[in-house]
């Protein structure tokens, strides 16, 4: 396993680091399939004989798995480098649709919950993570584009996975043509599989085309010194094991869990919900499935591009800015939608695009953020610590949505004002992490490490 090493992927002198940026979008456009859970999700509940809340907690279970093995693997992955990172999360990615799909098949859901949620949400965290370092030492002079790039596949991955899984639930199930139809349990069966072989094939692609600088690169003409510092931004580094025992750390995870919790109880019930919003009295929707597939897939356009758009505006804006609009407009969208969100489709799509794209914007820009605050010394490791804010908000979006839906009715028979009491619970969410961003400050000095060891590099200060 020699060639997994990660003295095996560094770059040689000449070499175009345009071309890493692909490399990570492999890896995170696999692993963004997580955003088209809801493609299937009526299809599991009718399978299984669930509920939505026992539905979701595969996806919950999976966004647990994801924060908690970037916590604990993150120092791993540091060490030993994106390749092999890469690879072990493509085994874990198409292990876990290998194990749900037996889940499926056997109609045991508990098996679902071990393959796609337990053993997949390692991949996720692992793969997720993999990238995003790399990528912030290729490009120091560009911090949130860099981040932008690594996660934007993440976003994005409901696009592509999103149509394709519809159009094969389709063609798997000969029932399809009929009206109101549901994917069978057989077909979902078969979509994991499937799944299972082209994401690992595309993954290992990734894996065995990303490469790392060697020691003391920099890019062509870059010169550190000149680039003015800013408040928040440090030149000192912080290790993974202090950064968790300052306030500033906690403030921002604090800030990521409110923006993700609110964003991800809407991408979670995002097919359901927009047929929900415009159901008629006579129980039948306006949006019909198939339009219903599409704005999944436009949420995934929205989110993505949020994560390349915004993160790349905080290298101007800084990234406590961005984090205040995310947050403070993110709230006033939250309220429109809620109140008046079922007025017009237009209207409905627009707020929950723009939502969406601060959603994922919040996660593009916060490794820069982290690397404003404590430096690049370990930033991948404590950039994992931190998507520990991710696992609660995978459990804390589904379920505040979910229960409140579960206790208004049943699916089929929801409608716009059944979503308000969960809407308007995400605001007060938004609302209490702009107050925990604004208060965050620069990390006191005694937890910096002692300068004779320091080994960060003097680079660009973007952060207002």
């Amino acid at each position: 396993m020699g060639w997994l090493d990660r003295d095996r992927t560094i770059a040689p002198p000449g070499f175009n680091r345009w071309l890493v940026p692909p490399a990570a979008l492999a890896v995170h456009l696999c692993i963004g399939q997580a955003y088209a859970t809801s493609v299937y999700k009526t299809a599991l509940v009718k399978h299984f004989g669930a509920s939505l809340t026992e539905i979701g907690v595969i996806f919950s279970i999976a966004i647990v798995m994801l924060g908690l093995s970037a916590a604990i693997m993150g120092t791993w992955v540091d060490k030993n480098g994106p390749r092999k990172a890469m690879f072990t999360s493509a085994v874990f990615w198409a292990s876990g649709f290998l194990i749900g799909s037996l889940g499926v098949f056997s109609g045991q859901l508990w098996l679902v919950y071990l393959g796609y949620g337990f053993i997949g949400g390692i991949g996720l965290g692992i793969g997720y993570i993999s990238p995003v370092s790399t990528l912030i030492k290729w490009f120091p002079d560009r911090p949130g584009l860099a981040t932008g790039m690594a996660i934007m596949g993440f976003g994005g991955g409901a696009l592509i996975a999103s149509p394709v899984s519809t159009a094969l639930l389709k063609m798997y199930d000969p029932n399809s043509g009929s009206k109101g139809w549901v994917a069978s349990g057989e077909s979902v069966g078969k979509l994991f599989l499937t799944l299972a072989v082209v994401y690992l094939a595309y993954m290992m692609f990734g894996a065995f085309t990303i490469k790392v600088p060697a020691e003391g690169w920099k890019p062509a003409g870059f010169d550190p010194g000149k680039v003015k510092a800013a408040t928040l931004v440090t030149t000192d580094n912080v290790s993974a094991r202090n950064a968790v025992k300052t306030r500033q750390f906690w403030l921002v995870w604090i800030a990521l869990f409110c923006n993700v919790t609110a964003g991800i109880g809407i991408l979670e019930q995002a097919a359901p919900m927009i047929q929900d919003f415009f159901r008629q009295s006579d129980g039948v929707s306006l949006v019909s499935a198939a339009v219903a597939s599409g704005f999944v897939g436009l949420l995934s356009i929205g989110n993505m591009s949020g994560r390349f758009a915004w993160s790349a505006t905080s290298d101007v804006t800084g990234r406590k800015r961005i984090y205040m609009m995310y947050l403070g407009v993110g709230a006033v969208l939250y309220t429109v939608l809620a109140l008046g969100g079922s007025g017009t489709t237009f209207l409905y799509v627009a707020l929950a695009f723009v939502i969406i794209s601060f959603y994922g914007g919040g996660f593009a820009t916060v490794p820069a953020y982290l690397r404003d605050l404590f430096g690049t010394f370990q930033v991948g490791a404590i950039h994992g610590r931190l998507l520990t804010a991710w696992s609660a908000a995978g459990i804390a979006g589904p379920l505040i949505v979910n229960a409140f839906l579960d206790a208004q009715g049943k699916p089929g028979q929801l409608t716009a004002a059944s979503y308000q009491p969960a809407l308007l619970t995400m605001v007060g969410l938004l609302v209490i992490g702009f107050v925990a961003n604004l208060l965050v400050k620069p990390v006191d000095t005694r937890f910096h490490e002692p300068r004779p060891d320091r080994v960060r590099t003097e680079e660009p200060a973007m952060e207002a």
